[in-house]
């Protein structure tokens, strides 16, 4: 055993041992990562590696242990006993209050997104601790889950003028009623409609105004003609994740990953949630059905996405492909519902190889409801709003996701998403991938 080892192993017996008693409990984990902390400072532990640093190690440890414990006890304090529905960066926030250490602090927070990828302490990685936690509780997990499908601020200030002029223009995204139609439209144009922090938010604000206003029966997705020199004039659907702004270090476990998967996609599969204040003897979340109009390609998240809408459509030429495994991630919840649509083999050959799926191929068939030529698009999109505008749409699409993807069944996925993607985060070989595609794209 080496010195690093032995060291390791002495900090890991440190780490207390938990009583049961929250109160008491909550008060010697923050004394233990306290500790950690000073001495990570003296010892310089911010330049060894995130995920191999003993210290690093054995706090982690210590609030695996506390949030295993009293991940319900934490969420009542951290919710007024469950009267509050914070989203996900204010729970974190209130965590680093109630016990201090175990979620980073806003300055740690602030300090560690000016770093590139390669240079990150794995402050995020107590993020997906904490997540882990809280929602493996099926009590603070669906509490969570239910805060996350509220319509957020932006929302709800830009409601009453998408209302009046059917329009909202939100930087990256564009909202327009069009009729029964509300069309949301991805205009990131310098990154072929990559995603990042930035066009997370302001795709979950247009899916809450399309869901929000009366007059929308159906959404539609698609992404706006590029500019790139490449694809200048075409749409595009989606280039997945931006790896520019991940190999910057801005791309956010909480901001990114988990709300992408918790807001936008979760209320485009399952609506906005509605608060049971009595009123009705069967609450019902606001949903609607939605098309998905995939032009160009769908890679990586914008394959993932496609898994939730009603209906896809894609032009001929178009394809799917989740690149997630050699950039060094995990797709989102792709793995959960790839093998439901596309079998297990099909799947693996996507999420493990990285196959190509044409949309027109048979395979294709599999994730796409129909494929049109370019200048076809326009009609099938409303041919296909038509369908699906009738009333008793809504009521088969719950059924169908209840029984399809119980709830229970993503929420216990999206604990174990939550780890296991903070810790994908700050590997390695995800910071060798990123360099390797820094340094080509360069050339």
């Amino acid at each position: 055993m080496t010195a690093t080892d032995t060291a390791g192993a002495a900090d890991r017996e440190a780490v207390p041992e938990l009583r049961g008693d929250y109160t008491a409990d909550a008060a010697a984990t923050a004394a233990f990562l306290a500790s950690v902390e000073d001495r990570v400072d003296t010892e310089g532990g911010t330049d060894r590696p995130p995920t191999h640093d003993p210290l690093r190690v054995a706090a982690r440890l210590a609030r695996r242990r506390f949030v295993e414990r009293h991940a319900d006890r934490l969420h009542t304090e951290l919710t007024d006993g469950r009267r509050a529905f914070p989203r996900l960066d204010d729970l974190a926030a209130a965590a680093a209050r109630e016990v201090p250490g175990l979620a980073p602090t806003k300055e740690q927070l602030e300090a560690e997104r000016q770093r590139p990828q390669r240079e990150k302490v794995g402050r995020e990685i107590d993020h997906g601790i904490l997540f882990w936690g809280l929602l493996r509780s099926p009590l603070a997990g669906r509490h969570l889950m239910e805060a996350m499908r509220r319509p957020t601020p932006r929302a709800l200030a830009a409601l009453s003028g998408f209302r009046a002029t059917g329009r909202a223009d939100l930087t990256t995204v564009t909202v327009e009623r069009r009729g029964g139609i509300g069309e949301v439209t991805v205009n990131n144009a310098a990154f072929l409609n990559a995603e990042d922090d930035l066009l997370v938010g302001a795709l979950e604000t247009a899916v809450d105004l399309v869901l929000l206003d009366d007059s929308i029966r159906v959404g539609v997705m698609r992404g706006a003609p590029m500019t790139h020199p490449r694809y200048t004039g075409r749409r595009v659907f989606s280039a997945g994740i931006n790896l520019t702004r991940l190999y910057q270090g801005q791309i956010s476990l909480i901001d990114f990953f988990l709300t992408r998967e918790l807001g936008y996609i979760h209320k485009i599969q399952r609506g906005l949630s509605v608060p049971d204040d009595g009123r009705d003897w069967w609450p019902e979340p606001v949903e609607k059905p939605w098309i998905a109009a995939v032009d160009t390609f769908a890679i990586g998240g914008g394959a993932q996405i496609c898994l939730v809408f009603d209906r896809v459509i894609a032009t001929d030429e178009a394809y799917f492909t989740l690149p997630a495994l050699r950039e060094g991630i995990i797709p989102g919840a792709a793995n959960l519902r790839l093998p439901r649509v596309a079998g297990g083999r099909l799947s693996r050959q996507a999420i493990y190889a990285d196959r190509r799926i044409d949309a027109a191929s048979p395979e294709g068939r599999l994730l796409c409801d129909e494929t049109v030529p370019h200048t076809g698009m326009a009609s099938a999109i409303e041919a296909a709003a038509d369908g699906l505008a009738a009333p008793a749409v809504i009521n088969n699409r719950r059924v169908l996701h209840a029984h399809e993807e119980p709830e229970e069944e993503l929420r216990r996925y999206l604990a174990r998403y939550a780890v296991e993607q903070s810790r994908r985060l700050h590997s390695p070989d995800l910071v060798e991938n990123l360099e390797r595609t820094w340094i080509s794209r360069s050339r």
